[in-house]
């Protein structure tokens, strides 16, 4: 006697159960792989432009004004003096945050895109949401691996004198500084990154998808080209932020007292003005941040969906 409570026969449960750990381990393979992919994208992308980045954060941090000579003159004098190797120096720091940052980047945002639920609206009406998504995987990433990107942009700063080695950095911004010092500059990062990653991924896609179904391209070369005009809008939307944030990492190296957003906004614009202050280095910018976001965008679909193959 079951008073009326249907059954389900044991085939069908047994069906059910297998549907659910299928399903279980389809999400945990496409994390797995949304994770590789994004860790090798950021890798190879920030690798590329290494020279490039350290050269833009010595002139944010300096009031030395900005030039593209005098970006070649920086480049050449390091040359001269220290070698090719040390062009990139600061790389290893750099690969210890990027790695982890990217993967865990592009990996939120397949996550926020599914909890968001953005691919079950119409492609045309998810803009808002896309961007949000793009906006939460930037805060969720940088927020995680914040300490990391400290003691990078210090490294690249910094002499050996200063620094001897990535742990040396974190050595002594805590017997310095405290807990408190790893996250020095963290509230303009996240206004910064919030219009920065929100606007790569929403421009990324949106080129992607037009470019495929307008046009029926869909290749490496095209999402490079769809990557770079990604990147030059995230950068041009959120640079004098990333000024504030690379002046308030580094004030332990460079002497000045950038405490908070506000002190350093004023400190800026009082000794360098908006133009020199606040977007020194731009045009660096528009050229290594197009060819970072574009090699990285390409290599994390060309990587996911080859693994996706495998």
């Amino acid at each position: 006697m079951n008073d009326g409570i249907r059954e389900i026969p044991p085939t069908t449960s047994a069906c059910m159960m297998a549907h659910d750990t299928q399903k279980h381990d389809s999400n945990s393979t496409n994390v797995l792989h949304s994770l590789a992919a994004g860790a090798i994208a950021g890798a190879l992308a920030k690798s590329t432009i290494a020279p490039l980045d350290r050269t833009k954060i010595n002139f944010q941090i300096s009031q030395e004004p900005y030039s593209g000579r005098a970006a070649f003159k920086f480049l050449a004098d390091t040359y001269a003096k220290d070698g090719f190797i040390w062009l990139w120096r600061g790389n290893t720091a750099t690969m210890t945050r990027i790695i982890p940052y990217a993967a865990i980047q592009f990996t939120a945002f397949e996550q926020w895109r599914k909890l968001l639920k953005v691919d079950a609206l119409n492609a045309k009406n998810n803009g808002g949401l896309k961007f949000l998504s793009g906006s939460l995987a930037g805060v969720t990433s940088q927020t995680l691996t914040y300490p990391l990107d400290l003691a990078r942009a210090r490294m690249a700063v910094s002499t050996k004198d200063d620094y001897k080695s990535l742990g040396d950095v974190f050595k002594k911004t805590f017997k310095v500084e405290g807990i408190k010092g790893f996250y020095r500059g963290y509230v303009p990062t996240i206004l910064g990154i919030i219009p920065y990653a929100g606007t790569s991924f929403f421009t990324y896609g949106s080129l992607k998808t037009f470019m495929k179904e307008k046009h029926g391209y869909e290749n490496t070369v095209v999402n490079l080209a769809c990557g770079a005009v990604a990147g030059m809008a995230g950068q041009s939307s959120s640079y004098p932020l990333d000024i504030i944030r690379r002046k308030m990492q580094t004030s332990i190296i460079t002497g000045i007292n950038y405490t908070n957003l506000r002190t350093t906004f004023i400190i800026i614009y009082k000794t360098e003005g908006i133009r020199q202050g606040f977007f020194k280095g731009l045009s660096m910018n528009w050229i290594k941040g197009p060819i970072a976001t574009g090699i990285s965008f390409a290599t994390y679909d060309f990587v996911r969906k080859t693994l996706k193959n495998i």
